[in-house]
């Protein structure tokens, strides 16, 4: 699928070496800031880029500029429209931090393999971009005026805050394109396929930090980390709506706002049927499924600090090659530093943890 759209464009191809090459993209990207939208309130979207990973030997193929439209095509899975996104900066992307765990979960789960065909990695800065165009499919630079998220954003800073509502914008400029998407964060490790696990009826279905009740009751408390969204009229409503509520309550995050608003009559009025996820099959540090037999995405929320998250994360993945290597027996040795990490200072990120492991 996604072969077949870049085949179109083989006979423009032509070498560059590859800093040439991001040096153009960026400097295209910030001539287009002057002509897009614009206001105090909204962020501005740059024009941005799509490459395929085409390599012949030891040189790379210079790579097509596709719009996010086309991007969005190129990975959708053909029978709904739907694509899988997440978002990484500088931080996430580096070599042995969380975007390679990421996409290590996907090799060695069960069913996850070909999803990496539909994930598309939003890169929010320069690095994060070159990084994915080494490693992955579908790259997608996103950057807005005046804002630089490459460094590790500390949890409910105001650079958080400001990442968290921009990726609130775009998702809901994805649903507005006509496509639906899972949405994870970089955080998650997928170790079964989630698709069999979600909902029929529900255009809404997000996972919990806890799950206390039924799927139907919104008395669960969310996690913004990890929801699957179809398209709809209705779907693209209620993002608007999810989007511009931040102004009534200045100082949340997305999640925090989705609290507040989860009971509004809006959402009724306008059919949004909402769902949400058992930690049994969407878990997390939170609250996490000891039953390695259903667990099919794990996430390292009621954590803080990127060396934390690494370390346990990475935990994660030796108890599921572990639990593979037994014919399906085993359990967590996880969390173990991401426990009481709210309550301890904050270190700066060391580079390379994963690779001293």
């Amino acid at each position: 699928m996604a072969d077949s759209a870049l085949e179109s464009g083989s006979s423009s191809r032509f070498y560059l070496p590859l800093e040439v090459k991001l040096g153009l993209v960026f400097a295209g990207l910030g001539l287009s800031c002057l002509v897009l939208y614009s206001s105090t309130n909204t962020l501005k979207f740059f024009q941005t880029s799509y490459f395929s990973s085409i390599s012949t030997g030891a040189s790379t193929v210079a790579r097509k500029s596709y719009s996010l439209e086309e991007v969005l095509k190129a990975a959708a899975m053909e029978d709904n429209k739907t694509v899988i996104l997440t978002t990484l900066n500088d931080a996430w992307a580096e070599p042995g931090s969380l975007f390679d765990l990421f996409l290590e979960s996907f090799r060695i789960g069960d069913g996850t393999l070909e999803l990496l065909d539909h994930l598309v990695v939003v890169a929010l800065d320069k690095k994060a971009f070159e990084r994915c165009l080494n490693v992955h499919r579908h790259c997608f630079a996103l950057t807005s005026v005046g804002m630089n998220f490459s460094e590790e954003a500390h949890f409910m800073s105001a650079d958080y805050l400001e990442m968290m509502w921009r990726r609130m914008e775009f998702l809901g400029e994805v649903l507005k394109k006509g496509y639906g998407f899972v949405f994870t964060d970089t955080d998650i490790m997928w170790l079964r396929n989630p698709f069999p696990h979600f909902y029929s009826d529900a255009d809404f279905q997000i996972s919990c930090d806890t799950y206390r009740f039924g799927a139907a009751d919104r008395r669960n408390l969310p996690n913004g980390g990890f929801n699957y969204v179809r398209f709809s009229d209705r779907t693209v409503k209620f993002y608007e709506f999810w989007y511009q509520s931040r102004k009534s309550f200045p100082g949340l995050h997305d999640q925090d706002v989705l609290n507040k608003i989860k009971f509004n009559h809006y959402l009724s009025e306008i059919g949004l049927q909402m769902r949400f996820l058992d930690t049994a099959y969407m878990g997390g540090f939170c609250q996490l499924s000891r039953d390695l037999n259903r667990i099919c995405t794990v996430h390292a929320n009621c954590c803080v600090g990127l060396d934390n998250k690494i370390h346990d994360l990475a935990m994660v993945l030796d108890d599921w090659r572990k639990y593979k290597a037994n014919n399906g027996s085993g359990g967590w040795t996880v969390p173990k530093d991401c426990i009481g990490s709210f309550g301890r200072p904050h270190k700066p990120h060391k580079h390379g943890l994963l690779r001293r492991r």
